[in-house]
């Protein structure tokens, strides 16, 4: 599927380029491994040791959370658009 992806210069360790992408990708599985393949090393700022997204990254489909259209199983449909917010807490 054809989405619009949405990550914030934070994730991408200020890599050039646009911070809205468009990619093919079938499930946040996919999008992640593509965005690894277009900004190496990002996965280790996403993702946890076990490959699972951190659940410190908020995503949205839609502006919709993924969690309440299924989680990493939600399969994205054409034109969605997909965006990475790394949560922050402070205290």
């Amino acid at each position: 599927m054809s989405i619009k992806v949405r990550v914030p210069p934070a994730l991408t360790k200020g890599a050039s380029g646009s911070d809205t992408l468009e990619m093919t990708a079938a499930n946040l599985s996919e999008l992640l491994a593509g965005l690894e393949t277009r900004y190496p090393g990002v996965k280790k700022s996403i993702c946890d040791e076990a490959g699972k997204l951190n659940r410190f990254i908020n995503v949205f489909v839609n502006d919709e959370d993924i969690r309440f259209l299924g989680g990493e199983q939600y399969t994205f449909q054409d034109g969605d658009e997909v965006l990475l917010i790394p949560s922050i807490a402070g205290g």
